[in-house]
């Protein structure tokens, strides 16, 4: 098989070098608008990615457009850790420590409705298919809870989502950093089978 052409090979780089770009800078976005919130720059998150401002515009246009790659890649990492999470814990555990990561997403997604309007993280958000993606990671733990007996067996997904938003929505102003996780583990443990 022939080597690729001095061309072909220069025409991959940009490529690899773009992906790692934009990478850079939805990994700055993303520590940006969690750490600083509203006031962090662009040239800031450029600088922060080791890019110039140019590159973060061919990238992503607006504001939006970042937070949106941001939403993305966070709601991806997200749903993609519950496979993973119950291959090596039981049922009840991975949830415990999906919920958990779901809880500092929604953290880090409250940063991120500060920079912009927040009709357009809710377009973003049903662009995602958010609610659906979410009840599908959790339907995943408590099908392999009603299995193995670790969790209810009349819990529907929807309905702990709902659970979930409504603790979210009900701390978001809240100055006691440990009440989520109190209030995570109260859910947990209501969807243990009754005695």
């Amino acid at each position: 098989m022939a080597s690729p052409s001095p061309q072909t090979r220069r025409s991959r780089a940009p490529r690899a070098d773009a992906e790692r770009n934009r990478t850079a800078l939805v990994d700055a976005a993303r520590h940006a608008f969690t750490t600083t919130g509203a006031g962090v720059s662009l040239e800031a998150i450029a600088r922060a990615a080791g890019v110039g401002i140019g590159t973060l515009y061919r990238n992503f246009p607006t504001r939006e457009d970042l937070i949106a790659a941001v939403y993305a890649t966070e709601l991806d990492a997200v749903v993609d850790a519950a496979t993973e999470l119950r291959a090596r814990m039981p049922a009840d555990a991975a949830f415990r420590a999906w919920i958990d990561r779901y809880a500092a997403f929604v953290s880090a997604k409250r940063g991120m409705a500060e920079t912009m309007r927040a009709g357009a993280l809710t377009a973003t958000a049903i662009t995602a298919r958010t609610r659906e993606r979410v009840n599908e990671a959790i339907e995943g733990f408590l099908r392999e809870g009603r299995e193995s007996g670790l969790l209810r067996s009349d819990a529907l997904a929807d309905d702990v989502t709902t659970t979930l938003v409504g603790v979210f929505l009900a701390t978001s102003d809240t100055q006691d950093d440990a009440q989520v996780t109190r209030l995570l583990g109260l859910l947990v443990d209501g969807l243990r089978p009754r005695s």
